[in-house]
């Protein structure tokens, strides 16, 4: 994105709008896989109550910290660039 402060660009606008995208889909992805691994056994069977209590909980307070975390360091990592300068490379001296 431009440095010394001007308007964006249409390209640079529609990267931001993709990137945040990707953030919310891969949020809300990461989420569901997490509070079905740690839920799942809870909903499919037949468990102790303290136990499906304790699993249920614990997917509901997990899901929304692991959305949280998954969206910032996306949008972090567009706000830093973490982009190889050139594609299909690590770094710019490789």
């Amino acid at each position: 994105m431009r440095q010394h402060g001007g308007r964006r660009t249409q390209a640079e606008r529609d990267m931001i709008t993709v990137e945040i995208g990707y953030a919310l889909c891969s949020a809300v992805f990461a989420a569901a896989v997490l509070f079905g691994a740690v839920a799942g056994p809870a909903l499919l069977f037949e468990l102790p109550h303290l136990a499906e209590t304790s699993l249920l909980r614990a997917g509901l307070v997990l899901a929304p910290v692991v959305f949280m975390v998954r969206v910032v360091s996306v949008l972090l990592r567009l706000r830093t660039g973490a982009q190889p300068s050139q594609p299909g490379r690590t770094s710019p001296d490789s």
